[in-house]
């Protein structure tokens, strides 16, 4: 039989109260003045997600109805796009390169379970998205993961290991499917 210590232990949150705290607060704060924003005032919402520490440039875009679950664990470069709808569960961080754009009903999961593990412990996992890199509608993208410069996830595909650069990749699992067409060269930036 279990003390009823050990049995908090189990059921108690892996992150301390402090983060608790914070992410309290963001909810609170993307409720009342985050999501409730018109659709034009990038600058607010970027503003706010700075507040809770996001790093963010200023020309960044994400629209009001975007779920961000931690400001301080998003980045994102010049133009980058969170569409409207995205669940963005950035537990491991999220980064997104100069005119990345993830659309509509996407779901960032920056963490997993380790389920070798009896008590399923919560694994954070890091996900970047590379410059250029386009994330269709209704993608899941799994901790882990860097989605290649120029890369473009087709609408509705799963991503769980990395994809190519300048790949379009469609599926579940999502795969390489063809080059894209255009490179680095095409937007004027070596590499």
């Amino acid at each position: 039989m279990m003390s009823q210590q050990e049995i908090m232990q189990q059921t108690s949150s892996p992150h301390g109260f402090g983060n608790r705290v914070v992410r309290l607060l963001w909810s609170v704060v993307w409720l009342v003045l985050f999501r409730t924003s018109p659709r034009a005032l990038h600058v607010w919402r970027n503003m706010l997600l700075r507040l809770f520490g996001a790093k963010i440039h200023p020309t960044a875009r994400v629209y009001p109805r975007a779920r961000v679950w931690l400001p301080s664990r998003l980045v994102m470069g010049r133009h980058a796009c969170l569409g409207e709808d995205v669940d963005c569960y950035n537990v491991g961080g999220v980064e997104l390169g100069d005119y990345a754009l993830v659309s509509q009903y996407t779901y960032l999961c920056g963490a997993t379970h380790d389920f070798a593990d009896v008590e399923f412990p919560l694994v954070p996992q890091r996900i970047v998205i590379g410059p250029r890199a386009w994330v269709a509608a209704d993608c899941f993208i799994a901790g882990g993961v860097t989605i290649g410069d120029g890369a473009v996830v087709g609408a509705r595909s799963s991503v769980f290991t990395d994809l190519p650069a300048w790949m379009i990749c469609v599926g579940s699992p999502a795969k390489g499917f063809r080059p894209r067409g255009i490179g680095p060269a095409d937007f004027g930036e070596a590499h």
